[in-house]
């Protein structure tokens, strides 16, 4: 746990609540979800909703406890020890993906129709922008939303959407103008009942594998016009806000995960003995292990700082890219060390460093790509 320098009681209270629903409404199962490739969300976030994980930086009026970003990053750090990644990534995107655009730039309807309900946990909610020809390159999508009275036709797919099996409604970017430039877009709430919607079968992914990753579809699906988020025209700007948030959640399950696998691979280097000694002995691996924890600690210090800045009403774009860049090399870093350090039993499937080593493979491509976090770290430092 940290040191008291940065939580008070109320901070430990919120964690030491976290870290009994992990260990016992979550990690009992997490072998199970991972064998059948699901994990119930509904069932999952209604708890987590109901004890009010869903919506901890979130106005009371619509459901959140009214907390700030340190509350927001015990979450994350107490959520990084579920033992795989799967449902922290599900429910990033429900806190950190989905919902943030809808409350700052929503109406009043769209709040009580969709952000309470996705707050209290009764709804599953997915971030819609990937599509098969537009990753990184968000301006490059295709899918579009007309105009037309008092509703928009939205056409077009999405692709490696998280939660998109399940979920109940999308906070999606579409094109609402040929127009070049980026006011040619318009970020909309799709609730996934209505006629013109189909998902595709889940996909077989390297890790996240009890996540559900869906291609979605759009055949000239109705959306009614209230259902825009904010102003037309504006919704790239919103998204690239909203990514910010994406991020930063990273940055907390990072560095707790790298810790994590550092802790069972030196209880595994203790129990392992070779040529007469324990391989904790050797001091080549006490060495790439400390190194990991230097860096883990230096992330953490440098996502502390971001929380400051937030807090501040800083721009936070720079910071947060850099945390994103460092936290997605550094974990495969570590992932690929630990597991290197297990042998063969490394390589077996069942054992959870095999679970971390496909799972944090993720962190350096979704949410904006290593090398997309560099062009933006050299962009807003002027060159």
């Amino acid at each position: 746990m940290a040191s008291d320098i940065y939580f008070n009681k109320d901070h430990h209270a919120v964690r030491m609540a976290v870290r009994e629903f992990v260990n016992k409404r979550i990690n009992p199962y997490v072998d199970e979800w991972e064998k059948n490739g699901f994990i119930p969300l509904h069932q999952v976030f209604k708890q987590m909703g109901e004890l009010g994980f869903l919506g901890i930086r979130y106005d009371l009026q619509y459901g959140g406890e009214g907390l700030d970003y340190w509350y927001e990053c015990i979450f994350y750090e107490e959520f990084a020890h579920i033992k795989g990644c799967s449902l922290p990534l599900a429910a990033a995107v429900q806190i950190s993906m989905a919902t943030p655009a809808i409350y700052e730039f929503g109406s009043e309807y769209l709040k009580e129709t969709y952000l309470k309900p996705a707050l209290k946990g009764e709804k599953v909610a997915a971030i819609a922008v990937t599509e098969p020809g537009a990753g990184s390159d968000v301006s490059a999508i295709c899918t579009t939303a007309a105009a037309n009275k008092d509703h928009y036709i939205l056409n077009g797919s999405k692709t490696y959407i998280t939660n998109g099996a399940q979920a109940d409604f999308l906070t999606l970017l579409a094109r609402t103008s040929d127009e070049p430039g980026y006011h040619s877009f318009s970020l909309f709430v799709v609730p996934t009942d209505l006629p013109g919607f189909s998902a595709g079968p889940k996909m077989d992914k390297l890790g996240m594998r009890a996540s559900d990753t869906a291609e979605l579809f759009f055949d000239n699906m109705k959306i009614p016009a209230q259902n825009l988020i904010g102003k037309q025209g504006e919704g790239f700007i919103y998204q690239m806000k909203q990514f910010q948030h994406e991020r930063f959640a990273v940055l907390p399950l990072a560095y707790t995960l790298v810790r994590d696998m550092a802790d069972i691979t030196v209880e595994h280097l203790k129990n392992r003995v070779a040529f007469a000694k324990p391989l904790i002995a050797k001091q080549v691996l006490r060495h790439r292990l400390a190194g990991y924890l230097a860096q883990a600690e230096s992330l953490q210090q440098l996502t502390y700082h971001i929380i400051r800045m937030k807090m501040a009403g800083q721009d936070v774009t720079k910071q947060v890219s850099m945390g994103k860049l460092i936290a997605g090399d550094l974990i495969i870093k570590a992932a690929g060390g630990c597991l290197q350090m297990f042998g063969g039993s490394g390589f077996i499937n069942d054992t959870l460093i095999s679970r971390y080593y496909r799972d944090v493979r993720l962190l350096s491509i979704g949410g904006g790509a290593s090398e997309v976090m560099s062009d933006i770290i050299a962009k807003t430092s002027g060159f």
